[in-house]
Formats: C-alpha cells, structure tokens, sequence
C-alpha cells in the first residue's frame, strides 16, 4: 500500500477521477442481428455488444427482447455489420421493439412495436445459406451463426431466469462485398477498405486513418485458424 501511494504521490500525467457511468460503450461495433421467431418471422435489432474471438461472436442481448426470445427458442442469428453508409438504416430502427406489446419500460423510453423491421429499415432481407434467419442485402458484413452456449449474466441461474445474456455465437458462413477483399488473398479483409459504424456512447462514428503499423500484423492472419 505503501509503494502505491509514492508511486501516486510521483506520478506524472493527468489526474483521474473514479465516476459511475450508467452505461460503457467507449467503442464498440454496430450491428443489426437478424433471428426468427417459431413461426418463421424475422427480426431485426440494432446491437452494440459484441466481441470476437476465433471465430465466434459473443453478444450481449436482453433475455425478454425479441431478439433474445428469438435465439432462445431457434438458436439462430446474423450479424449483420454496416460500414458508416449504413448508418440511416440502423437508425430507422432506434426506438423500436418487436415485441407486442411493448414492454411499461420501453414505452416509456418512447419505444413503439414494428412487425416489419426490414421495410422500417429500408432494407431488404435474402436468404442466408447456413441458417434461417435472413441476411441484409444492402450491408457489406454477413456473419451467419448457431449458439453454441447461453451464458446468464447478473447473477442468474439460468437462461430462463436472466435479464442480460451473453450468448455465445458459432459462425457458420462469413459473405463479404468484393470490393472489401484484400487483393491477393481469398480470405482476408483489406482493412483500409472496411470502415465499420461505431457506437460510441448512444453516439454513431466511423474510423479515421490508420495511426501505426502494430507489430501483430508480423504475423500471418492465417496463424489465428489454428
């Protein structure tokens, strides 16, 4: 404890202040997550939580949405990613839910049911090849994939009894635009290529150009495959 505070007392650099944000989004990937209901009916969502590792996608969903009563019953899902064009069309979906009805907490927040997500988007849905639920044509980015595990977060014992998931997400197929493949290569993206929409605290921004080469980029992507 001693060496923590000489170390405090010495330090060099701005000094912080410890603050209780409501929410943590200092950055994170937007995408619109398509799943279907047991009739067969799509869904689609805007989704900032979510991460990648190998070739799995971990998103954060709520348990009583839609979206998460959807991955529940069928165990389906696209990540669909815009770059920064795409941005209306998440947009369109703000403050909308399918789920009718509306919960007393959302249609507080000014949320309204839609049925039709994709025409509220402005979009058009085409079939995806692994899975049921439908693709976005108009965005560069589909990631198709089946859960492989539900993990309940707060606390919870079961998927049933949770407020938030993290639902682990096997890809089964990745379809990418043309224009985004690295020349060269048949599996690799060319990131000065790909601008991804950010959500960056209830904000929307792009990327800006590259700072520096990172010295992970020494190695082969294919490495990461295992």
């Amino acid at each position: 404890m001693g060496t923590l505070t000489s170390l405090d007392a010495h330090a060099r650099g701005p000094r912080h202040t410890a603050i209780s944000p409501a929410i943590l989004y200092f950055g994170s990937q937007v995408s619109l997550l398509s799943t279907v209901d047991e009739t067969g009916h799509p869904n689609l969502a805007p989704n900032s939580s979510v991460w990648w590792l190998g070739q799995t996608a971990m998103l954060g969903v709520a348990a009583r949405s839609q979206t998460g009563r959807n991955l529940l019953a069928n165990g389906e899902a696209v990540v669909n990613l815009p770059s920064v064009e795409g941005v209306d069309a998440v947009d369109r979906l703000a403050l909308t839910t399918g789920r009718d009805p509306v919960s007393e907490r959302k249609a507080a927040a000014g949320y309204r049911h839609v049925r039709d997500k994709f025409a509220t988007a402005g979009v058009r849905p085409i079939a995806s090849e692994t899975v049921a639920p439908p693709r976005v044509a108009e965005f560069p980015v589909h990631l198709e994939g089946r859960v492989v595990a539900f993990h309940p977060m707060g606390g919870a014992a079961t998927a049933a009894d949770a407020s938030l998931l993290a639902v682990e997400l096997g890809i089964t197929r990745v379809h990418v635009v043309e224009s985004l493949r690295m020349a060269g290569h048949a599996n690799r993206i060319d990131p000065d290529r790909w601008r991804p929409l950010i959500m960056n605290f209830q904000r929307f921004y792009g990327l800006g150009d590259e700072t520096m080469p990172s010295r992970l980029a020494s190695i082969d992507e294919e490495w990461y495959r295992g």
